[in-house]
């Protein structure tokens, strides 16, 4: 059988545009960026430093993603200035981070928020103090302002030649994939509605609102494609839908996620029966514009350039080794530590954690990002461009246009697009991912948007990637409402842990859910 092109680019790179590209045009200049991972690397091979001067905090925060950040600002409102951020790299972030150009800023990596329910008043909060919310709605949820939510046209989807309006493909349809459209959004606006005992929604953001209900946990013990087959969804389209949903938020496919995990995406963003889908927030940098506000509200503290090295209880305090970029080795003592890092770097750090085999049911999928900026934008029929552009026959999410939310439709633009590696081992994918460098990743790029895109090679002046090995944690079944996560989020001591990853799903509100609840800890906790 002859190969697709969605078979060409699951291989190597090279070989994709060694195939499928004749375009004369050279390929554009740009570089290879991507966070540091030479530390993480000695300290897993057993290196410790030792500092020859001290100095001494109430609170020290290891990580500056949205997490650490979100524990800055919670400890912030709530009168603790005493604390330091240490943050090996120059911007803050993590994968929530971003960049700008001429043509204007965009991510390099999150780039949605959906707009709040009633039962996420933290989101609100930080929302309310970034001026994004204009008043409350009766039932407790936001009105959002408008300028922050996502313009139309939302979304459109490439399809043999032609885009075609959201992210459902209509053209073509049997009246099969019709009715079991309705049927899943009909069960997912029951899910939607379904309350516990307790009154406790079954997918809530963040999880930890959530109920634990028997019925509600037992999703997380099969995969979501498995549960789509015993419920009679098998139309293809709607077989895509859920295979792309799990693949955007997870980097999972259908057949890899719990069927927990595929129903959140899309049961927590709807308010009950019978509504639509919560609307997207978002910015031209993406979640980029939330972590810089969170890291405005701690800038005195903010210590880039520093990362901790070593993490240990010393009598009725906490230690903590630092190693700056360029070498540097100084010691902090503190009463209290929040360590704001994903689980393979926590249990690295940590002395204690690395004899708890437990932490290894974390597992993180590897991404590729890349950033093109491009003088005008390209042709092609169909709906027109919209703010996020997707491929169906192809491995990657397809991009964003970040220019979008600025109202500004034509001439230059950045495009952000977004590839997740969904191999069955992430070991594999790391290697696939960390073993090609910029150029060939570049050539891939512009090869899959080829076919939606024939002319964009040229109209491209700068192509940028990032290569995240450890991009998010992968909801695999039996990994949310398993005992590793919550166990995982449990104090050692004076050692408190944040990270998106303890709530089992990787976005934002959960970095901000655990941030703020490891400095209400530090906070509640003797001196």
């Amino acid at each position: 059988m002859k190969p697709t092109r969605r078979d060409l680019l699951a291989a190597a790179p090279l070989a994709v545009t060694a195939g499928c590209h004749s375009d004369p045009a050279p390929l554009p200049p740009g570089d290879l960026v991507g966070p540091s991972d030479s530390l993480g690397h000695r300290l897993r091979d057993g290196w410790r430093p030792e500092p020859d001067a001290w100095t001494a905090h109430r609170v020290v925060i290891v990580g500056g993603g949205a997490a650490g950040l979100a524990a800055a600002w919670r400890l912030r409102r709530k009168g603790v200035s005493d604390f330091a951020l240490l943050e090996l790299e120059p911007e803050l972030g993590g994968t929530a981070r971003g960049g700008t150009s001429a043509a204007g800023p965009y991510p390099w990596g999150a780039h949605y928020v959906p707009a709040p329910l009633a039962g996420n008043p933290l989101l609100v909060e930080l929302l309310r103090e970034m001026g994004a919310v204009e008043a409350m709605n009766p039932d407790g949820s936001p009105v959002v302002a408008e300028g922050v939510l996502c313009r139309d046209p939302q979304e459109r989807l490439f399809f043999r030649g032609r885009w075609y309006d959201g992210l459902f493909l209509h053209a073509g349809e049997e009246p099969g994939d019709v009715e079991q459209l309705r049927r899943f959004t009909a069960e997912v606006g029951r899910w939607a509605g379904w309350r516990d005992g307790a009154g406790r929604r079954a997918f809530a953001i963040p999880v930890a609102t959530g109920s634990d209900d028997a019925v509600v946990v037992a999703l997380d013990r099969q995969p979501f494609a498995d549960w789509l087959t015993a419920n009679g969804f098998t139309s293809p389209r709607l077989r895509w839908l859920a295979d792309y949903a799990c693949r955007d938020d997870y980097g999972l496919t259908a057949e890899q996620a719990s069927a927990w995990a595929g129903l959140f995406y899309f049961a927590s963003r709807v308010k009950g029966p019978g509504a639509e889908a919560q609307p997207l927030m978002t910015w031209p940098e993406g979640n980029a514009r939330l972590i810089r506000h969170l890291a405005d509200s701690a800038k005195e503290q903010v210590q880039p350039g520093w990362a901790a090295a070593d993490v240990r209880p010393a009598g009725d305090g906490v230690e903590v080794v630092a190693v700056s970029a360029d070498g540097r080795v100084r010691g902090l003592r503190a009463r209290r530590v929040i360590v704001a890092t994903p689980q393979f770097v926590t249990r690295q750090l940590v002395r204690g954690l690395r004899e708890q085999p437990w932490r290894a049911a974390f597992t993180y999928g590897a991404w590729l990002v890349a950033n093109l900026h491009l003088r005008d934008r390209p042709t092609g029929l169909g709906v027109p461009l919209a703010w996020d552009n997707v491929l169906y026959e192809s491995p990657s999410l397809g991009y964003v246009v970040n220019t979008h939310q600025r109202g500004a439709d034509h001439g230059p633009t950045v495009w952000t697009y977004y590839r997740p590696f969904t191999d069955a081992d992430p070991r594999d994918a790391r290697l696939r991912l960390l073993g090609t460098g910029r150029d060939g990743w570049a050539e891939a790029v512009l090869a899959d948007l080829a076919m939606a895109h024939p002319d964009l090679r040229r109209l491209v002046t700068r192509l940028d990637v990032m290569r995240w090995g450890h991009a998010m944690v992968r909801p695999v079944p039996g990994f949310v409402w398993g005992p590793d996560r919550r166990r995982a989020a449990e104090p050692l001591g004076r050692v408190h842990f944040a990270g998106a990853d303890l709530g089992g799903v990787p976005i934002f509100e959960e970095a901000l859910h655990h941030g703020a609840r490891a400095a209400d800890e530090v906070i509640r906790g003797p001196e």
